[in-house]
């Protein structure tokens, strides 16, 4: 990457130079109870970076958006941009960000159709920017068939959560998803994780996950192409472990480099495998500001190279975005 001046006349690697190498990326605040961070809004992508890919953006209707944000507001955290999607992708348009990834879920049978048909119509109203993810339920019925549907109307992946769809990775009837995506060549976002923990889920998320399960995926399906979110915390050590192993296996930083968990990640899981691992925001919903993860990540120490696949490099390849 060149050496890009920022409006001080520094460099891009000055600016980034202020974490020690070796030392945690981003100190965790264990003192700060769940809530809003209030740190002030960047007005742009930070000087000195690659182009951003986010890797990490929910969009849904206004009504489900709703839903979902008054259960953060109950059981979570604050949500700070409550945002339609129309305004979600305008606003990270406006702010320098250069793709990004939709993503939605779907909670009960019947809705995934919907989510497909609105996250395709989304993608074609911005071409080039918008690169929308299909969902679907665990074990409803025409699975298949409702991928398929998404896939031919151009959506690049599928994202799926366990603790909210209520199934573990390595159940059986995860089996007709991942044939479909490996038949489409489609990457698949599990949000296979134990945290964030909540007791308002019907489930308990440590039940459902654990980095064994995804192991067992991605020892029975060779040729899926599994991205999994949060840097899977809070396994960290377990994660890495398959990042060497499996190199269909791919990690996204959302909110995770942001300090907000009580579990800060080591630099190693940013530099290990620096071609399996990409940036997500989780916008709009944050509790803290939009670009908190890219100030931190424009403070870092990573190379040049490693720098660009993670904020946008390996996105754009594993997704077929260029």
């Amino acid at each position: 990457m060149a050496q890009t001046p920022d409006r001080r006349g520094q460099t891009a690697r000055a600016v980034r130079a202020e974490v020690v190498p070796g030392a945690h990326l981003i100190p965790c605040l264990h003192d700060h109870p769940a809530g809003s961070l209030g740190d002030p809004d960047g007005a742009r992508v930070p000087e000195g970076l690659p182009p951003v890919v986010d890797a990490h953006v929910h969009l849904f209707d206004d009504e489900t958006f709703g839903r979902i944000w008054a259960w953060f507001e109950r059981h979570a955290w604050p949500i700070r941009y409550r945002l339609p999607s129309p305004a979600v992708i305008a606003f990270l348009r406006e702010r320098g960000v250069a793709r990004i990834l939709g993503l939605c879920y779907s909670h009960r049978p019947g809705l995934s159709r919907g989510m497909n048909r609105y996250m395709a119509a989304l993608q074609a109203e911005h071409p080039g920017f918008v690169h929308g993810l299909a969902t679907v339920l665990p074990g409803e019925d025409d699975a298949p068939a409702i991928l398929a549907e998404a896939f031919a109307a151009g959506l690049h992946g599928v994202k799926l959560h366990c603790h909210v769809q209520m199934f573990s990775p390595d159940e059986p009837r995860m089996a007709e998803i991942y044939e479909a995506c490996i038949a489409a060549d489609r990457p698949i976002i599990v949000h296979a994780g134990r945290e964030p923990r909540s007791e308002a889920y019907k489930v308990d998320p440590h039940t459902l996950c654990a980095v064994e399960r995804t192991e067992a995926v991605l020892r029975d399906f060779p040729r899926l192409k599994l991205v999994v979110p949060h840097l899977g915390v809070d396994e960290y050590a377990g994660y890495l472990a398959l990042l060497e192993r499996f190199d269909t296996l791919w990690l996204d930083t959302t909110m995770v480099l942001a300090g907000y968990f009580p579990y800060p990640p080591p630099v190693e899981m940013l530099t290990r495998r620096p071609d399996r691992v990409m940036y997500g925001s989780d916008f709009p919903n944050l509790p803290y500001a939009w670009d908190r993860e890219l100030r931190q990540i424009a403070r870092s120490a990573l190379p040049d190279d490693a720098l660009a696949a993670l904020l946008g490099g390996n996105a754009t390849a594993l997704f077929g975005l260029a």
